[in-house]
């Protein structure tokens, strides 16, 4: 008897237009379609608007049979959703971190920690402000990045300045010109929570009329090819999305087989500097 063909479903509460242009879910899929397509396994990927309208989808695919279990991303602190897939009875896996995860199989990778590297680094090339540019805040793993980067700031006597972005290029731009218009303390090197508001904030500085790295030193995070097309090269903090691709189609499977739930480490980050980025003189 031949096997019913299955599917999981993946489903991003985010603009399309940034989806578009925003390189790390390129990658995640193929690391996801690397492990899943040989045992038979395809993709399903539904772009919403907001969570309502992600909540439907779950409720919708799980009515229809549609999807065999799905991946959960951009959770927030005691989010909903863990409890909806439960009742749906929907296998399911958390990418981000255990404490949102409410007992789900997670691919963890280590927001917090990663974020206190990228201020040790710039803190070694002699920066004492640094402005980091996060993502949407309700995300856990925002908070956790900017927790991070503000506590390893605060243990070195460093100052860390804000401002929220949306992941898109205009909203690193404009998160950009917000810190680097600041005065008198305007940062001599920023953090970007990913690649394409890194991109924005190129073009942020060159409205200052500030070089690069010369007057400001930035950062960026996930470490796509976008940064080393950029000019200058960004400098950044470097994960491999297709690995955590892979790991989260592995935890997937193995909680659609019924495996108890486990914690799934994400290869470590590293920072890998490139011209956006030199010592403070």
């Amino acid at each position: 008897m031949t096997q019913a063909p299955r599917r999981v479903g993946l489903v991003l509460a985010r603009a399309s237009q940034v989806l578009g242009e925003e390189p790390y879910y390129h990658e995640f899929l193929e690391g996801l379609e690397r492990v899943l397509t040989p045992s038979g396994v395809s993709v399903l990927v539904q772009v919403v608007t907001d969570r309502e309208a992600e909540t439907a989808t779950y409720e919708r695919w799980a009515e229809q049979s549609r999807v065999d279990g799905v991946i959960l991303v951009d959770l927030g602190p005691d989010d909903e959703r863990v409890g909806l897939v439960a009742r749906l009875g929907l296998p399911a896996v958390v990418i981000g971190d255990p404490s949102t995860a409410q007992g789900l199989p997670t691919v963890w990778t280590d927001d917090a920690g990663f974020a206190r590297e990228a201020v040790g680094f710039l803190a070694g090339l002699g920066h004492r402000v640094i402005g980091h540019v996060t993502g949407p805040p309700a995300f856990a793993h925002t908070q956790l990045r900017r927790g991070g980067l503000e506590a390893e700031a605060a243990e070195r006597g460093m100052t860390a300045l804000v401002a929220e972005g949306d992941y898109s290029y205009e909203g690193g731009r404009t998160a950009a010109l917000d810190l680097l218009k600041r005065s008198p303390d305007r940062p001599t090197a920023i953090v970007f929570d990913n690649d394409l508001m890194a991109l924005g904030g190129l073009t942020a500085a060159g409205e200052c009329g500030l070089r690069i790295p010369a007057d400001v030193s930035m950062v960026a995070w996930d470490d796509s090819p976008q940064c080393q097309l950029a000019v200058p090269a960004l400098s950044a903090m470097s994960h491999d999305v297709e690995q955590i691709g892979e790991l989260a189609a592995q935890a997937l499977l193995a909680a659609m087989a019924g495996a108890p739930a486990a914690v799934y480490q994400a290869p470590p980050a590293h920072i890998v500097a490139r011209d956006s980025t030199r010592p403070l003189h």
